[in-house]
């Protein structure tokens, strides 16, 4: 009876231990030109390329990510310029603090380009500067 008991709570634990693990929570803000990227794409973008291990060490309750996604078409050439920083936060009243612990920026220009061709760049240069500022705090 004692090992049919045993048995059974061993599996729960392992049950429980192979669980998916708790959501990061992740402070995000976006302050991109909206007819490049949507603030809801940009944080997706973020989110998706930000590893758990950075939030382990710049937790959300300290420090927030920015993006700033710029540029737009020109005649028929597409000037896109994104930027990810690492900012922390006021202790009192969670307010961004506007001094860097890092940053990156990705740019980029195509030629005889669509609109869409313009916000898929967009995308993409948002998602190169986000790996780039992940890759420089923590080993990806």
């Amino acid at each position: 009876m004692k090992n049919a008991v045993l048995i059974t709570a061993l599996m729960l634990c392992t049950a429980a231990w192979a669980a998916d693990p708790q959501p990061v929570k992740k402070t995000l803000i976006d302050h991109s030109n909206h007819l490049l990227i949507t603030e809801h794409a940009a944080k997706a973008v973020m989110g998706e390329h930000l590893p758990a291990k950075v939030f382990k060490i710049y937790p959300a309750s300290r420090f927030a990510f920015i993006s700033q996604v710029e540029g737009g078409m020109k005649g028929t050439t597409c000037v896109v310029s994104a930027r990810v920083m690492l900012v922390p936060l006021t202790a009192a009243a969670k307010a961004v603090l506007f001094r860097p612990q890092k940053m990156a920026t990705a740019f980029d220009a195509a030629p005889n380009s669509s609109t869409e061709a313009c916000r898929d760049l967009a995308r993409d240069k948002l998602k190169e500067a986000t790996e780039a500022v992940a890759s420089a705090l923590v080993k990806v």
